[in-house]
């Protein structure tokens, strides 16, 4: 378990949804199936580089891995739609795909909670791209400046 680090003024946002509210469809498996933009806001001081992880803790098969990504350099602002950072590196989603994969909840499971969270590091991590998360996760161990989480809803049908 990583320490939580809330740093006012860090914050992880969507120019297309906002916290706590539906993800559109576009974005989902429903849809085009790409990452949502995203927008990155007041970086603190000592910050190297950012790690971006994106989870279902609500799938019926455990805490399903939508995408992560790490060493995204210090400098992003933001994500684009369908894009990963220059430099960035995405290892593997819980089915085996170095890439996004958007919300897909079975039908009749109810409305999952799709957790973007967002780590600032005071390094570079320089890990290979079959890092698993967990593995992530202990590399960045007592390398966290800051987090921030944003949190994008999907019903099932």
């Amino acid at each position: 378990m990583v320490d939580q680090v809330p740093v006012d003024g860090f914050h992880l946002l969507s120019a297309v949804f906002r916290d706590g509210a539906a993800i559109p469809v576009q974005y989902t498996c429903s849809g085009q199936n790409v990452n949502p933009p995203l927008n990155i806001v007041g970086k603190p001081a000592g910050t190297k580089s950012l790690v971006l992880i994106m989870h279902d803790p609500d799938a019926i098969s455990g805490d399903f891995v939508h995408w992560t990504m790490w060493d995204i350099p210090s400098t992003t602002e933001g994500i684009s739609a369908n894009s990963v950072p220059v430099g960035a590196v995405q290892g593997p989603n819980s089915s085996g795909k170095n890439a996004y994969s958007g919300p897909c909840p079975p039908a009749g499971t109810g409305t999952h909670h799709y957790n973007f969270e967002l780590y600032a590091l005071d390094k570079t991590l320089g890990l290979p791209p079959s890092t698993s998360r967990d593995q992530l996760m202990s590399a960045i161990n007592g390398h966290v400046v800051a987090d921030a989480k944003l949190i994008g809803l999907v019903a099932a049908d």
